[in-house]
């Protein structure tokens, strides 16, 4: 099938430019420079939102910034839980921490009604989140005087990451979309969602249970994620309620496509996990395809499911994901 000859062969460009994997092991390495960290509040008309930032030792006056790199979380799963995750005895899961030993100056978000953020009425839709990483945006530009960043979003947080960078394409660098949904079409999960519509469309709010928490790791295939990390994901976040936002869900089920790929004009990595019930293979190469820019990959990585973030062979997500952004300019 041609679909699949194209993704292979964008599966091929883009291992061309992936780092190598020393440095992605030196990167888990214990010891100095320790990795800084500090949390700030962005503002959203009355919304706070909260903001945490990691990067290897303390801004110094007049060096030279490192880029940015901020990271948009998903419907369940608030920024921390996602990105900055311990689980003991089963090695690194903090994104924030290797990529801040990478070198990047790494941010992250609680969107609006998730983690430390502001609690509203409002459903936390894909715009809000949008809205949100502009407001970060804004935090990030007056703390490191950078205005253009690299975005990094899995599922929801993908897009709202593409709709951030479709608006904002004078502050985006390079982003990198894992477990998109272009328009949803073949995805069994948003299937068995759309059962549910009436509910999303009626409610501002919908269970998160640990219950839930664990349906994520074995709905597309077992197996592809350590059973620790739901344990740890339920202890990090289920201190902020058994509640989330039904917003992305929505989105998701009933307004798809949320971004129109031919306004996407920035530099593009498309991930996928090999077994993920919601982001298929046709859909994404479709949204692939039809993307203007010229400087774009699209990885698929074997042995994961839909969160790569979270999966067992997660340090592939890493290595594909630095390689991308770390990408030599080019042109004249």
């Amino acid at each position: 099938m041609s679909d699949h000859r194209i993704s292979r062969a964008a599966v091929l460009a883009g291992a061309a430019l992936l780092a190598p994997a020393a440095a992605l092991a030196q990167s888990g390495a214990s010891g100095p420079p320790t990795v800084w960290s500090k949390d700030y509040t962005a503002a959203k008309g009355a919304v706070q939102l909260a903001v945490y930032r990691k990067r290897l030792g303390a801004p110094r006056a007049g060096e030279k910034p490192r880029p940015v790199l901020l990271l948009a979380h998903g419907s369940s799963v608030a920024a921390q839980a996602t990105y900055d995750l311990s689980v003991p005895g089963a090695g690194e899961y903090s994104v924030m921490d290797v990529f801040a030993r990478l070198g990047y100056d790494v941010w992250a978000v609680d969107f609006e009604n998730y983690g430390r953020s502001s609690r509203t009425a409002a459903t936390s839709d894909i715009s809000s989140g949008s809205d949100d990483l502009k407001a970060t945006a804004d935090v990030i530009a007056h703390e490191t005087g950078v205005t253009t960043y690299h975005l990094f979003g899995e599922s929801s947080g993908a897009l709202r990451t593409a709709l951030f960078a479709s608006r904002y394409p004078e502050r985006t660098g390079r982003i990198v979309l894992a477990a998109y949904t272009y328009t949803g079409a073949g995805s069994p999960t948003l299937a068995t969602r759309a059962k549910d519509l009436d509910f999303y469309k009626s409610h501002n709010r919908r269970p998160r249970t640990q219950a839930m928490i664990d349906s994520i790791f074995t709905r597309d295939k077992t197996g592809t994620a350590d059973p620790r990390v739901p344990v740890a994901i339920g202890k990090a976040e289920l201190q902020y309620g058994q509640e989330v936002p039904t917003g992305t869900y929505l989105d998701m089920v009933a307004n798809l496509p949320i971004v129109e790929p031919a306004k996407l004009t920035v530099p593009v990595l498309m991930l996928r996990g090999e077994y993920d019930g919601i982001a298929t293979m046709e859909d994404l190469v479709a949204f692939y395809q039809k993307l203007p820019n010229g400087d774009r990959a699209f990885a698929v990585l074997p042995g994961m499911a839909h969160s790569v973030v979270w999966g067992i062979n997660r340090q592939l997500f890493w290595h594909a994901m630095h390689g991308f952004l770390a990408q030599p300019h080019y042109g004249a």
